[in-house]
């Protein structure tokens, strides 16, 4: 082979690329492989169905999904309104006692207050009447 010219070597490459050629070109035409790329376009078909199929099952998943956040949302925000309002009527009536409570103290305190000043000057009024009659027994005793 070192032999060879260059005018062979090139014939030989030329005639095993017209083989190469020729044995691909019969592949062409071969039942065989067009039902192995109608097999594998079957199989493509169906692998892209089954693709777009948990993709639609997905996006109904991510909807209810979404569907149910937003309703447990309404759910806790209307919640919450009903325990701030709750809240609210609570510290109301709260307030509302202790405003009766703080006015039945002041009540209470001024009539307490009302009876010590009364008892006072009626205490008051006695200590005098004892003292005008300690006097008037002292003018008394001055006057024999």
């Amino acid at each position: 082979m070192k032999n060879d010219t260059f005018d062979e070597r090139q014939n030989a490459a030329a005639a095993a690329k017209r083989a190469m050629i020729e044995r691909f070109r019969g592949a062409i035409n071969d039942p065989s492989i067009a039902a192995k790329q109608a097999e594998r376009a079957a199989i493509a078909a169906a692998r892209e169905q089954r693709q777009a199929e948990k993709r639609a099952a997905r996006e109904a998943e991510l909807k209810r999904l979404a569907d149910a956040a937003a309703r447990l949302a309404a759910e806790e925000a209307a919640r919450k309104a009903a325990e701030e309002a709750a809240a609210k009527a609570e510290a109301e009536r709260l307030a509302a006692e202790q405003a009766a409570e703080e006015a039945r103290r002041l009540e209470e305190a001024r009539r307490d207050a009302e009876l010590t000043a009364a008892a006072e000057a009626v205490m008051r009024e006695g200590q005098k009447a004892k003292r005008d009659a300690r006097y008037a027994a002292r003018k008394a005793r001055r006057a024999r």
